[in-house]
């Protein structure tokens, strides 16, 4: 069956940095391209960063960009985020999604997998 599994979270000070993970099991993950999502409570699910079936095409939205880092090993059926320089604002639940279209990522509806998603917490 097919599966989507985050690890790496937990609470963090600011400043800090954390790796998250994602396995992929059960589809051909090569295939897909991949993405990490995370909502805050009281907001919209919100992309922040997407890296291409074969790991070359990656993009980090503004809010993140020289902080966080995207990557995946397909050997693996792996990703991961790098999380650095994490401030409050990045608290949220951090969830892979795994989709066909590049034209695609920003699209939710668009998505054949998600993770249930793994917490960050920062704070002093």
């Amino acid at each position: 069956q097919v599966q989507l599994v985050e690890s790496g979270g937990g609470l963090v000070q600011p400043g800090g940095s954390l790796r998250l993970s994602c396995v992929a099991s059960g589809f051909i993950f090569k295939d897909y391209h991949m993405t990490w999502f995370r909502q805050a409570p009281g907001k919209e699910r919100e992309l922040v960063a997407a890296v291409g079936n074969f790991g070359i095409s990656t993009l980090h939205v503004d809010s993140v960009k020289g902080r966080f880092t995207i990557s995946r090993d397909n050997v693996k059926k792996t990703i991961y985020l790098q999380m650095n320089s994490l401030n409050i604002e990045d608290t949220a639940v951090y969830s892979c999604g795994a989709v066909k279209r590049w034209a695609d990522i920003r699209d939710i509806k668009s998505y054949d997998y998600w993770g249930l998603g793994t917490q960050v917490t920062v704070s002093s």
